[in-house]
């Protein structure tokens, strides 16, 4: 450990993760290691009512994504001085997991990450730009990398930026018919961000924003994470319906995704280049702009291993 790192801190306030649940704060702890490099403590549950095991015995591959989302505000938050009013635009985020490093044990766990912090761009003394390259391990075994890049803007400004479509800010969304919950991988209907499209290959997002992980506040647009879930459940729908097990996932954000018009959800499957994975791309498409673009792949086998024990699941 470097000389100079401080000492581990040991409680991490919600709004350091933008989350109010202590259920839904996965950071527990942080260490300063050097000049912007920090040591990151996690912990995934092994019970979550949203996060719940895929393929009966992985770890949800999305806590990764979860995990390199909140590692990246807390450090913003903690080191860098960014105000928790601020807001966070993740315009890009990655990762590559093990799937083998996922299996669930049956206890909660605990989960090391590295983070290097770097292309820091400040503006009147405040962080604006951070990127953030992650190596997680679990029991001194690898589990994924992954990388952010992420902006941040005050309060003031972001009110500015977004004028009017602040109003829409707590307005309530009417909730469209949602999808088969057991073609997406999800077992509760609550749980589905997806409803019927008007042709093969297309969906439209479905809001519901009294949910408690994908909504943790009233907002004024929709959450880069309920489009990250939605990406998963239209690529389990184009493999043909079941559990989607996203080990390897790149999106990016164009814009934000409004409340009050119809986000559609494009797939297609990409062409094989490992005869072992599933590759899907998933667009998001708001007004005929682009929204999100965003590319997963899941080992073949372990996308049969969870049909399978999703069939057998639902014959029983």
């Amino acid at each position: 450990m470097d000389q100079n790192c401080r000492g581990a801190t040991t409680h991490v306030p919600g709004e350091f993760v933008h989350r109010a649940d202590p259920a839904d704060i996965i950071p527990t702890a942080w260490t300063q290691l050097g000049e912007n490099r920090f040591s990151v403590s996690a912990r995934w549950p092994a019970a979550h009512p949203f996060f719940s095991p895929v393929a009966g015995d992985r770890h949800d591959p999305v806590l990764v994504a979860e995990t390199i989302r909140q590692s990246t505000m807390l450090i913003a938050h903690a080191e860098f001085g960014v105000p928790v009013d601020a807001q966070f635009v993740m315009w890009g985020l990655s990762y590559d997991a093990d799937p083998e490093a996922l299996t669930v044990d049956g206890l909660s766990s605990d989960v090391h990450v590295d983070v290097i912090c770097s292309d820091l761009n400040s503006r009147g003394g405040r962080l604006r730009d951070i990127r953030t390259t992650l190596v997680l391990t679990r029991d001194g075994r690898y589990l994924g990398t992954g990388k952010a890049q992420a902006r941040c803007t005050s309060a003031m400004a972001y009110r500015r930026v977004r004028g009017e479509r602040m109003a829409a800010l707590g307005r309530p969304v009417p909730l469209i018919p949602e999808v088969a919950p057991h073609r997406v991988g999800r077992e509760d209907a609550k749980d589905v961000v997806l409803g019927p499209g008007t042709r093969p290959g297309e969906w439209q997002l479905r809001i519901d924003t009294t949910h408690s992980t994908l909504f943790r506040r009233p907002n004024d647009h929709v959450p880069g994470m309920v489009l990250l879930e939605a990406a998963r459940q239209a690529a389990a729908m184009t493999t043909g319906g079941g559990a989607y097990l996203p080990t390897v996932m790149d999106v990016s954000f164009s814009r934000y995704a409004e409340l009050d018009t119809p986000c559609w959800i494009e797939t297609e499957i990409a062409p094989a280049i490992n005869p072992s994975t599933t590759t899907v791309r998933v667009t998001g498409r708001q007004d005929d702009q682009p929204v999100f673009h965003c590319t997963l792949t899941s080992p073949s086998r372990e996308l049969a291993m969870a049909a399978d024990g999703l069939g057998s699941r639902l014959a029983g």
